[in-house]
């Protein structure tokens, strides 16, 4: 571990926050630039909101949501015409904090004129969204799903599903919302570390029972009752690939930006949490994902008070482990040169602090010696597969088989013979769902076409924002100027789209057009071209015209270069 960096490049780094930790030149980088800002609640429930636009009934798994403040009057608007519609209608709405996390800052409303649109939400804004009143419920409580995927790689994009997550559950027993118990974050918030403070929070050995539970085990339960599990895993793995098709157009803006088209640069991996609540019906429904989910392996326990030491936690363990080790398994750069036996192996990881930072911290109490032995256990458990240093030869990797293949006799499991580094490893615990299903997908990615046309008339290698002159050349190579639309129109709506977006507050670091002012821009390109389609028609047919046209110029080039 290496916490102010090494000299010497390596296959691996291992970043605790983000892409920028520190400046990489080669290897791969368990970061995505962009991807913190990208799985924020605002920026996300654009993202998908814009799918929404397109596609409503595939991306019905996200609760109706309205960003604060700008967004306030129409929350306002819209919820009085639904209840004057349904006077029926008695809904509960959750305010969560753009920045927010562990659940710090949420609360329930019943009415609009309850938000606190106090100074807080004018410095610190954030999404209002319609409270989920009918989850499923086990046990009498209710709970949420963290389940673990590996985005592998952006272009092509390919996506992995750790074969089992983690079912966190409340402490109360749950009821539906009601004025008198909309404060009670134990009843309705399901976040582990809120729940952790009640002193109904049952720490257990047991992956089966407790507050905090495999959900494998939950999936058991279900099947058990006659519920059609294989459907319910078919519709998270949906609204996962769903959901990553929606982040990844800006995701490439990002890429693009930090790792320019023909310069040297790592390539990147990373490790998402996306929480999901089941309905009572079984349809899963996406609460937020994580950039950065928790991987510790153990909990506080408070053994007096003031007096806390740190115990290993069995159900993080079984899941947490596994997606780590299978995850440096499928990016392993050594692995396609594995075909000789005897050749050394050169892998390196360097992990630089925060996400492990237990495992380097100074010892500062007896608090802090439990956390990092506890902690340490992780290191343990992946020293057979990370070859940690210089060299590391195959006979020791095969000393690290023969002690797994001992611990998998002692715990029954089975695992293959030692022929090859993994040979002592079990199963891969991570599923493919992209490529393999992409044919069942590809017609959602629309706004990655859209991506692909702004990235291109960028101009400055770097950039993420679209200047007038960018614009102008977009409209004049894809021909979309004509008698009806002049390019004094194009730069009337360049300048009303930028001009708003920006007013919205979004990345004032650069000027000009951002990709979600372009995509609405081009929605409306589509909507004055194509006035008789739906709009996922209408954009479809503008991107194929846009296309065609610029596949037409840079034929004409390429036969100009040659003459």
């Amino acid at each position: 571990q290496f916490p102010f960096g090494r000299r010497l490049p390596c296959d691996i780094y291992w970043h605790g926050v983000s892409f920028h930790d520190n400046d990489i030149f080669s290897g791969q980088v368990n970061k995505f630039p962009g991807m913190t800002e990208m799985v924020r609640k605002i920026t996300l429930s654009r993202a998908v909101r814009t799918m929404q636009d397109l596609f409503p009934l595939e991306y019905n798994f996200y609760p109706r949501s309205w960003i604060l403040p700008e967004e306030f009057p129409l929350f306002v608007t819209e919820v009085r015409m639904m209840k004057d519609s349904d006077p029926s209608w008695k809904p509960t709405f959750i305010v969560k904090p753009d920045g927010g996390c562990q659940g710090e800052g949420i609360y329930l409303i019943k009415d609009p004129s309850d938000i606190r649109l106090t100074g807080s939400i004018q410095s610190r804004p954030a999404v209002v969204q319609e409270y989920i009143c009918k989850p499923l419920l086990v046990d009498k409580l209710k709970f949420d799903i963290r389940l673990y995927v590996l985005l592998k790689s952006l272009e092509p994009l390919e996506i992995y599903i750790a074969k089992d997550g983690l079912s966190r559950f409340c402490t109360e027993p749950y009821q539906e919302p009601t004025l008198k118990n909309l404060h009670q974050v134990f009843m309705h918030l399901t976040n582990y570390s809120l729940n952790i403070h009640s002193g109904n929070f049952i720490h257990s050995d047991n992956v089966n029972t407790g507050s905090k539970r495999t959900f494998s085990s939950i999936l058991c339960r279900l099947s058990s009752r006659g519920a059609d599990v294989k459907k319910l895993w078919s519709d998270i793995i949906s609204l996962v690939i769903k959901t990553i098709i929606a982040l990844t157009p800006e995701l490439k803006v990002y890429y693009q930006s930090d790792i320019p088209a023909g310069k040297p640069g790592p390539t990147c991996f990373q490790i998402l949490g996306f929480d999901i609540l089941l309905m009572k019906n079984l349809k899963p429904m996406l609460l937020e994902v994580n950039a950065n989910p928790s991987m510790r392996i153990e909990h506080e326990q408070e053994l007096s008070p003031g007096v806390f030491e740190n115990v290993p936690s069995p159900v993080d363990e079984e899941v947490k482990v596994a997606v780590i080790r299978d995850t440096l398994r499928l990016v392993d750069p050594q692995k396609k040169k594995r075909k000789d036996v005897h050749l050394s192996c050169h892998t390196y990881l360097l992990i630089f602090p925060t996400q492990f930072q237990s495992l380097h911290a100074p010892i500062t109490s007896m608090k802090d010696k439990q956390h990092k032995h506890h902690s340490l256990k992780l290191s343990l458990k992946l020293k057979f597969y990370l070859k940690l240093g210089s060299c590391q030869t195959l006979e020791r990797v095969s000393e690290a088989n023969e002690e797994l293949l001992e611990a998998g006799r002692a715990d029954g499991r089975e695992y293959d013979s030692p022929r090859s580094p993994e040979a002592g490893l079990p199963s891969l615990c991570l599923k493919q769902v992209f490529p393999k299903y992409a044919k069942q997908f590809n017609y959602l990615r629309l706004v990655d076409r859209v991506a692909a046309l702004f990235i291109r008339f960028l101009g400055v290698k770097g950039t993420t924002k679209l200047g007038p002159t960018g614009f102008r050349t977009f409209i004049r190579n894809c021909k979309l100027s004509s008698s009806n639309f002049s390019m004094a129109s194009v730069d009337i709506l360049y300048i009303d789209i930028t001009r708003r977006w920006n007013s919205m507050g979004i990345d004032h670091k650069e000027s000009g057009m951002c990709l979600q002012a372009f995509v609405e821009a081009f929605f409306c390109l589509a909507q004055k071209k194509y006035k008789s389609l739906p709009l996922h028609e209408q954009v479809a047919s503008l991107i194929d015209f846009c296309e065609y046209h610029l596949a037409a110029l840079d034929e004409k080039r390429l036969v100009c270069g040659r003459g």
